[in-house]
């Protein structure tokens, strides 16, 4: 069974939001530094240091 990449992320996120209950403004600046990142000029070293 393959489950694409977006529904898995989806799955975990809304299952870490109802299980720990983080709040609102940390969740809004990890999405947001996580867009952020990935347009920035440190994206291929991160995308190189996970693989």
């Amino acid at each position: 069974m393959q489950v694409p990449l977006w529904l898995a992320l989806l799955i975990v996120g809304y299952l870490g939001v109802k299980l720990i209950r983080p709040p609102a403004w940390l969740v809004a600046v990890l999405l947001l530094g996580g867009f952020l990142l990935a347009d920035s000029i440190l994206a291929p070293a991160i995308d190189s240091l996970l693989k």
